[in-house]
């Protein structure tokens, strides 16, 4: 099987070519040799390489950027899986598109499944569910994967950042009032491979790590679980306080509560999730960070 990554050099982009199964072929492109707002390259470069499944891990994803660069947003994360879905569609190939709980505004109290209505908060939100939407419209039989709150051992993402100002600062404070399910970029990669192995998958999946978190918890975890892993400096103190949202105001707002359910998920791939707190330690144990 021959399988096309678009967003390459991202978080989930790297994991994806790493773990792919050892009897597949990966193409990856980033957006210098596939610009997926380009109509006419995603034709011409899907039509020359001919995959039977294309994953599209490529997106927009600067939250608060996105609120005063809406037309940027759009192109990459909306008019982008329109045109994949197109081409997949012409030429016969299987679409796997990541998405976001972003699509909703985080006022349920129960996890959010597949089939609750999109209700986005910001521009990103809604360049997302664009994005899905014409997904659904153009290739009913595609596959939505939606996701959280990703991180990976490098680059920039709330795990690599907090372990910097750890040990940069003696004092942080971190927003307590939203709550969703950290995931790590190799657990997304390996759910969506479940996927690809399963040919009667079609339609919206939720993919997290296990358990529920605010990003205060996620924050006092990567402290406790840094340390342990040697990753801070021995005996560093820091205290980290908890914080509502009004009082770290953003451009963007966010859902208070986008917990997913990802029942869905493991049906269809026979794997289960590791609770998130696990998968942190298991990943700050494996990295230099």
């Amino acid at each position: 099987m021959k399988i096309l990554i678009t967003g390459k050099n991202g978080q989930l982009g790297k994991q994806l070519q790493q773990r792919a199964p050892s009897d597949t072929t990966v193409v990856a492109h980033g957006r210098d040799t596939l610009d997926i707002a380009n109509k006419e390259q995603v034709f011409a470069v899907l039509t020359r390489e001919q995959p039977q499944v294309v994953i599209n891990a490529a997106a927009y994803t600067a939250v608060d950027k996105a609120e005063s660069d809406s037309e940027q947003a759009h192109l990459i994360n909306a008019r982008g899986p329109e045109n994949l879905a197109l081409a997949c569609r012409e030429l016969g190939i299987r679409l796997i598109h990541v998405s976001t709980d972003f699509v909703f505004d985080g006022e349920q109290s129960r996890p959010y499944r597949a089939q609750d209505i999109r209700s986005p908060l910001g521009v990103y939100g809604a360049s997302k569910a664009r994005g899905e939407e014409a997904v659904e419209a153009i290739l009913p039989e595609a596959i939505i994967v939606r996701t959280a709150w990703v991180y990976n051992r490098e680059g920039g993402n709330f795990v690599t950042t907090m372990l910097r100002l750890m040990r940069e600062r003696d004092q942080l404070g971190v927003v307590a009032d939203q709550i969703g399910t950290p995931t790590w970029a190799g657990t997304l990669a390996e759910n969506i491979y479940g996927l690809v192995a399963n040919q009667e998958a079609r339609g919206i999946y939720h993919c997290t790590d296990a358990g529920v978190a605010s990003w205060y918890d996620f924050a006092v975890a990567i402290y406790e679980e840094g340390m342990s892993a040697g990753l801070l400096p021995k005996g560093r103190q820091v205290n980290i306080a908890p914080i509502a949202t009004t009082d770290y105001p953003t451009p963007a707002a966010r859902p208070s509560y986008s917990v997913l359910d990802k029942s869905r998920l493991a049906e269809d791939t026979g794997q289960a999730l590791q609770h998130w707190r696990q998968v942190l330690r298991s990943v700050l144990n494996s990295a230099e960070l």
